[in-house]
């Protein structure tokens, strides 16, 4: 059975009534899109988190974005617990969520970031809960009705990075090109050098450089300790690092 919640550094995530928990993907996620905030060059006024769950991924970029983020999520008991893990937080005051449907709610303003760990399963087996499979499959949301939600809240110069199934990414890095967004990085994620990837992260824009910057990340360099480079992406983020 799950912990009913994860402890991080500098905050806690209670997810007992979320429909999804903490996952080690999300989180490299999290960090990973963070890390090229606080080092970016670029002034973001603004985040906007779609389907934020627990508020996993916006406290992990409030602990190093200073700017205000929005997280919209549709699953009530889901809004209701990353409202009270914010408001735990130290960032309390720069972050709210919406308990609303992405697809009908007119949100305050466009955003210089958004970002989504959105349900990416597409008929695939599902299990018997409902939650699960709206947070899980693409049931209330999918990834044609996000790329139409971000567009549509997205600046002119903005951002926007969401994390996918390795095998879903080049089918939707084609299908964003239909909505001028063009993947500009990636993050090939896998367990080991033994395993294949299994899943990318992409940074999209609205620009087409004609070039994507593109990484690799290997969780563990064994089955008894975690490869170097996940070490310092999560170094900031989990206690044991």
């Amino acid at each position: 059975m799950p912990n009913n919640y994860f402890q991080f550094k500098q905050f806690t995530i209670y997810q007992d009534r979320c429909a999804l928990k903490v996952s080690t993907d999300s989180c490299i996620f999290g960090a990973w899109i963070a890390k090229k905030m606080a080092r970016s060059e670029r002034h973001i006024s603004g985040c906007l988190d779609i389907g934020a769950g627990s508020g996993l991924l916006m406290l992990m970029l409030a602990q190093q974005f200073q700017g205000a983020i929005d997280g919209i999520e549709i699953d009530p008991a889901s809004s209701e617990q990353a409202t009270e893990n914010i408001a735990a937080s130290p960032w309390y005051n720069r972050l709210r969520v919406f308990n609303n449907d992405a697809k009908l709610f007119s949100l305050p303003h466009r955003y210089d970031l958004i970002i989504s760990n959105p349900p990416f399963y597409e008929g695939d087996l599902k299990s018997s809960n409902r939650r699960y499979n709206f947070a899980k499959h693409d049931d209330g949301l999918t990834l044609q009705d996000l790329l139409e939600v971000a567009e549509r809240n997205l600046s002119a110069k903005g951002l926007f990075a969401l994390l996918l199934p390795f095998h879903r990414a080049a089918w939707f890095e084609a299908q964003a090109a239909g909505y001028e967004l063009f993947v500009q990085e990636q993050l090939f994620i896998r367990q080991s050098l033994q395993h294949p990837y299994f899943r990318a992260a992409l940074l999209l824009g609205r620009k087409n450089n004609g070039h994507v910057k593109k990484e690799e990340l290997i969780i563990r360099r064994s089955p008894e300790a975690y490869a170097h480079g996940f070490i310092e992406l999560l170094k900031d983020y989990y206690l044991h690092l």
